[in-house]
């Protein structure tokens, strides 16, 4: 009987993991950008000496949900939403190049572009950093220009270019800051292809409603699986009473 036990018991303890998940995507409904991350449950058996009699339940990593949010406005000249498919890329607390798609950026005292989170937007030669101006706006291909401090109002200059990705999604891994980098480690190239929108920003991909539905279904699996662990308990203890 103990292998009801099991299965159970291993089944309870990945819904868990499974709700954490779930919970954390809800935690994350109104975060600029933000992408879901996905979960699926698999049987494995376990081997060993003699047959495997012995099934774990496990709740695996099912990737990332790559689908675009709902696009807001804004009217910020700093606030920008990638169009479509593509990623912003900026430099990790690590140190290394990294893509997110929350586009509510800020400029440091010393001029520094960076997101809210205050990382730093890099453009192909690294870290944008804008001199003093009076106003500042982002193009569509991600071009950034300011009109210097003092300057007539014609006096437009180009300063630098976001870089902007494209990489496959099955390329990508989310890490636990939220960052999305690429599996091999390396930075991905500059795609002119992608394009900003400046004054928008993009929401949240999580459902909130499907989210609340995934809760509830969580609950009751763990529920059946602490009954059947009941169950399997009461039956052992009678089956011991009879051997007696």
């Amino acid at each position: 009987m103990d292998r009801g036990l099991y299965v159970a018991m291993t089944g309870a303890k990945q819904i868990m993991q499974a709700q954490a998940v779930n919970n954390h995507n809800i935690a994350n409904l109104s975060t600029t950008g933000y992408r879901a991350d996905e979960i699926s449950f698999a049987s494995l058996p376990i081997y060993g000496p003699g047959y495997a009699t012995r099934v774990n339940a496990v709740a695996g990593d099912a990737g990332t949900d790559f689908s675009s949010g709902v696009m807001q406005s804004t009217g910020r000249d700093l606030d920008i939403a990638v169009t479509g498919k593509g990623f912003i890329a900026v430099r990790g607390l690590d140190g290394k190049e990294a893509y997110t798609r929350a586009g509510d950026l800020r400029l440091t005292p010393d001029g520094a572009l960076t997101t809210a989170s205050g990382l730093a937007v890099l453009s192909e030669s690294g870290p944008i950093v804008l001199p003093p101006s009076a106003d500042l706006t982002i193009g569509v291909d991600g071009t950034v220009s300011v009109l210097p401090q003092g300057s007539s109002p014609l006096a437009v200059s180009q300063i630098d270019r976001i870089k902007l990705v494209n990489p496959k999604p099955a390329d990508l891994q989310k890490g636990d800051d939220g960052l999305l980098r690429l599996k091999s480690g390396a930075a991905a190239k500059a795609d002119y292809g992608v394009t900003v929108t400046s004054g928008m920003l993009e929401s949240s991909n999580v459902n909130p409603a499907q989210s609340l539905i995934n809760m509830i279904e969580l609950q009751r699996l763990y529920e059946f699986q602490i009954k059947s662990i009941n169950s399997t308990d009461q039956n052992e203890q009678t089956a011991e009473r009879m051997m007696q």
